[in-house]
């Protein structure tokens, strides 16, 4: 992996993506998106995650993340995806309901046998590119980029209305939110 896709300085805040496996649309359902939230709560909560700004896509997931208290941001970020692929293979593979439940899991098996690292499943894609927030432009353009991710796609008319994001929180309806988050001022 290059040097610049790594977390070099654990002080920092980083903007990261999760991406689906050859871009599979899994959070079209709300109960995959409700594991991923769950798991950053959780990861918050335990894993000394600070959670700047974030977006759940269709097949991918934005966030501004940061640790707090001497935290390994790799150790965070791998114990969450970990947990958040056996767990989301884990419920389309029990879902009777899932209609693309044969097409995906053959999907992440494919990727899986591509990896030996893998028992069966590959569901993320491998690189989160971690992007160090190192000026407040920058930190600007991404948290703007997160948040208008769901209306440039046609999903919601303004960042605010769309529930698996952070906009909520920085339009003032923090009450609204599925998470808390660190505003960034």
């Amino acid at each position: 992996m290059s040097r610049k896709y790594k977390f070099r300085d654990q002080d920092k805040l980083y903007f990261v993506t999760f991406s689906v496996v050859d871009w599979v649309d899994v959070f079209t359902r709300r109960i995959y998106k409700d594991i991923l939230i769950d798991s950053m709560r959780y990861c918050q909560e335990n894993k000394a995650l600070e959670l700047y700004a974030y977006c759940i896509m269709t097949n991918h997931a934005h966030m501004i993340i940061g640790q707090a208290g001497g935290a390994n941001i790799e150790h965070i970020v791998r114990d969450m995806k970990k947990y958040t692929s056996f767990e989301i293979t884990s419920a389309i593979e029990s879902n009777d309901r899932e209609s693309r439940k044969d097409w995906m899991l053959r999907m992440f098996e494919y990727n899986g046998r591509k990896n030996p690292n893998n028992k069966k499943y590959q569901f993320w894609q491998q690189h989160n590119q971690p992007l160090e927030l190192n000026t407040n432009e920058l930190m600007q353009q991404k948290l703007d980029y997160i948040h208008q991710n769901p209306v440039k796609t046609g999903i919601v008319l303004s960042p605010e209305e769309y529930l698996y994001s952070s906009a909520k929180n920085y339009y003032g309806l923090a009450h609204e939110a599925l998470l808390d988050v660190i505003i960034i001022e």
